[in-house]
């Protein structure tokens, strides 16, 4: 039986003018009760969030610089950053003068059971802005990978409940070999330089930068990269119960971090 095709969008990061800013849906209706946006805001412009009811939000800062003020606290923002406002209701995401900051709003709905899971993660978790450069986050390894691959994982399922984020960085030639997991669906964001082709079952399409894709459900999924070209993505998990989470004890942390 023929493969899904493999959705894709590419992300509008040309410096057109934008005089406040600009929000596009990414994907729409891909991934039932997950909703992805892509937001711009102009130099020295600003935006006011609110934290929505029944709803976690991640933000993933890929392009330009800023600052995510909160009532209490600034937060510097550069590229390839990650920031989850938690218990935060307020909060105000700017960009530096003369730049554009370009970042993805993953909105992520609560299930009646992920609210009662959410009360069992560690409180420091959940109830504290985590705020983090992708670099700075914990490696691991995992079987399907090279060992010139570097993984990590910028957002483990102990801050939402069937849901959890890493990169994925090598060059080519390399590749991530072809695996399975059907108790999860999963969004790549190509990262700055991303050059790499996906494959799921028959079908395959080139991932350039700055693009977000969807990994058919169940699919058989694989990624390689030509000589000299890299590869570097986000890989976002949203699993469809708490037991497919054991999915991710495939992945070794690194001890000597």
């Amino acid at each position: 039986m023929p493969g899904q095709e493999i959705p894709l969008a590419i992300l509008d990061t040309l410096p057109h003018g934008v005089s406040v800013h600009r929000c596009n849906s990414i994907l729409e209706r891909e991934i039932e009760n997950i909703q992805v946006e892509h937001i711009t805001i102009a130099s020295e412009n600003e935006l006011k969030e609110s934290s929505k009811d029944g709803y976690k939000t991640v933000y993933l800062f890929i392009m330009g610089s800023g600052s995510v003020i909160t009532e209490n606290k600034k937060y510097e923002i550069v590229p390839e950053t990650i920031f989850l406002p938690n218990v935060v209701e307020n909060y105000t995401i700017r960009s530096a003068s003369d730049d554009a900051l370009h970042y993805l709003k993953v909105s992520c709905k609560l299930s009646a059971q992920d609210k009662i899971d959410l009360q069992e993660l560690p409180a420091e978790k959940t109830q504290n802005v985590y705020h983090a450069k992708f670099c700075d986050c914990q490696s691991y390894s995992e079987a399907i990978k090279s060992l010139n691959t570097v993984s990590r994982t910028i957002l483990s399922n102990e801050y939402i409940p069937r849901v959890a984020m890493g990169t994925v960085q090598t060059k080519g030639p390399d590749k991530v070999a072809a695996h399975e997991h059907p108790m999860l669906e999963q969004l790549f964001l190509g990262l700055a330089k991303n050059n790499c082709t996906v494959y799921a079952d028959d079908k395959q399409i080139e991932m350039p930068q700055y693009s977000v894709l969807h990994i058919p459900l169940g699919s058989s999924h694989s990624v390689s990269v030509e000589k000299d070209n890299i590869m570097y993505y986000v890989w976002m998990d949203f699993f469809l119960d708490r037991k497919g989470e054991e999915w991710l004890q495939t992945h070794k942390v690194d001890a000597n971090q």
